[in-house]
């Protein structure tokens, strides 16, 4: 969960009233936040949502308590005039970094507060909401800095020279990958292309090697700025859009005018940002149904009010508008939980079962349990990691060949858009997480994996597996093979190991774990290029079995 850092002054004064910091804590349920710490006018919070990056600024807490508190209600409307800039794509770019979308926004008056929010939004929507920069990057300049057309394109690894942000001396894109730190954090993104995507004025005046680096002549905001052209960059409108309208719509909270960009692709014309609120439904009976409230339409109307809806009665359905920065509502009780949040979860009462029922753990559930209790016993530590995940995790950087999986229809998030089918590529990014963490390593996850079974009514079957790393200086097949022995034979199960290929382990270093003559899984050493992708430098073994084809021959 993204967690922020914010002046409790500069709060103040965008919501414009002072709250004391016990009121404001209860506040924060309203934006899905809690204050973590208080240190001076320096307030911590984490917001509890990775789908709402218009949330995650002093603007975005501060819009949506103006709206709780009643200084403002309804949909925040911004307004956006066209501007002479004009961005021009090339054809090159889609090999690459196929799109972008821009604006504009001026007569801002920044201070140190304002200028450390806009860094913190643009960081943090774009590791974030972004993926470590490779759906989403974003870029802040000096408006008054560059010569418009602007043109998107692509230069070869060592085919310019420019001045990097908080930099000295001018760099190649190649040095820049080699030498600047952030290069140095990002270049993989870049990893493999002939040539890489660059923004550049009408002066030949770089502005940025994206998703790197800005220039340090026009990428560098000052208090001193007023006018700023802003790009997002990446590979689908669907999560660069609402993107930018964040970026813009909290400047626009601090004074600034927004200003219309068009955009020139091959073989469209775009003009950007797009800040027209987008429209919904949600049924009566269904609020109250989900909500177990029974709230009158009237109700329903203001409690959608104060959380930034704007809001009227059609029949029995209430339509909705909300904001062009939202792009989490895909359903009626996406918008059931913002009417819940506005009544308030803490005024809710409790209603208790009228027929009593005794339950009881599954049967598959003791086993998993004991399953636990042996690997905890081993010295093993356990994680739980989300059950969605995305491609690139499950295949590329696992060395494997992409194959059908259970994917989300809409996805709010590159991040989280497929159903895992196995659980190793977890508990490998979990590593990749904690590299700064003593070594040895040693974790497992009991959890469910999401298969394709098209004999099944829903096509799909979940499984419960469990998997186990090794990450050591010193770790072997030997090792590993031995921890499965182990908790194989405490399980009471004899097996047999044949020697197998897997891509996602070394070469002559994996086997297949049978059991009664079936297949349940994998155990080897990883292979040294997944750990490259996941940029580990620590050797990794590793197996995975079922849990559920074990249990079945208990």
């Amino acid at each position: 969960m993204p967690t922020i850092e914010i002046s409790y002054k500069d709060l103040c004064r965008l919501i414009g009233k002072n709250i004391k910091l016990e009121d404001l804590r209860n506040l924060m349920d309203f934006v899905k936040g809690e204050i973590e710490s208080i240190e001076n006018d320096l307030l911590r919070i984490e917001i509890k949502d990775t789908n709402r990056p218009d949330l995650w600024s002093t603007e975005g807490i501060a819009r949506e308590i103006r709206a709780k508190l009643g200084v403002e209600k309804g949909l925040p409307k911004y307004e956006a005039e066209k501007t002479n800039v004009k961005v021009i794509v090339s054809e090159k770019v889609k090999r690459v970094r196929p799109y972008t979308v821009c604006a504009v926004v001026k007569k801002l008056k920044l201070d140190e507060l304002a200028l450390s929010q806009i860094i913190q939004l643009q960081e943090k929507i774009a590791n974030n909401f972004g993926k470590g920069r490779k759906e989403i990057a974003i870029g802040v300049y000096d408006l008054k800095r560059i010569k418009p057309p602007i043109r998107y394109t692509t230069v070869k690894p060592d085919g310019i020279k420019f001045v990097p942000l908080d930099f000295e001396e001018e760099l190649t894109p190649k040095e820049i990958l080699e030498k600047h730190p952030k290069g140095k954090e990002f270049g993989y993104l870049l990893k493999g292309f002939n040539e890489y995507p660059i923004f550049l004025d009408s002066k030949n005046e770089v502005l940025s090697l994206p998703p790197i680096i800005n220039s340090n002549y026009s990428g560098k905001i000052t208090e001193k700025t007023k006018d700023v052209f802003i790009e997002c960059s990446g590979f689908d409108f669907k999560f660069l859009i609402p993107a930018l309208n964040v970026m813009v719509c909290a400047l626009a909270d601090r004074g600034g005018k927004i200003g219309i960009v068009e955009i020139e692709y091959p073989d469209k014309t775009i003009y950007t940002p797009d800040l027209k609120p987008k429209s919904a439904f949600v049924d009566i009976d269904y609020v109250n149904k989900i909500s177990g409230l029974n709230l009158t339409p009237k109700q329903i109307c203001k409690l959608l009010e104060k959380t930034r809806y704007e809001a009227s009665l059609k029949k029995n359905r209430i339509k909705v508008f909300y904001p062009a920065y939202r792009q989490d509502i895909m359903h009626q009780r996406d918008i059931v939980e913002d009417i819940i949040i506005s009544y308030g979860y803490e005024k809710i009462e409790p209603q208790y079962p009228k027929i009593f029922v005794i339950g009881k753990q599954s049967e598959m559930e003791v086993f998993c349990k004991k399953v636990i209790e042996i690997m905890i016993g081993l010295g093993f530590q356990q994680i739980l990691s989300p059950i969605l995940t995305n491609k690139e995790n499950l295949f590329k950087k696992m060395n494997l060949d992409e194959e059908m999986v259970i994917e989300i229809e809409n996805p709010v998030s590159a991040n989280w858009n497929v159903m895992r089918n196995w659980l190793l590529p977890s508990l490998i990014e979990f590593l990749s997480n904690n590299l700064h963490v003593e070594y040895p390593q040693k974790i497992f996850e009991v959890g469910d994996v999401v298969l394709i079974n098209e004999e099944m009514e829903t096509m799909t079957e979940d499984e419960k597996r469990l998997a186990c790393c090794i990450a050591n200086s010193r770790v072997s097949y030997e090792e590993i093979s031995s921890l499965l022995d182990a908790v194989l034979k405490n399980l009471g199960f004899d097996y047999k190991l044949k020697k197998s290929e897997h891509k996602s382990f070394i070469e002559g270093r994996v086997a297949e774990v049978f059991v009664e003559k079936e297949k349940i899984g994998y155990v080897g050493e990883i292979s040294p290029q997944v750990l490259e992708n996941w940029k580990i430098e620590m050797p990794v073994a590793a197996f995975e079995i079922s849990l559920k084809k074990l249990f079945k021959k208990t």
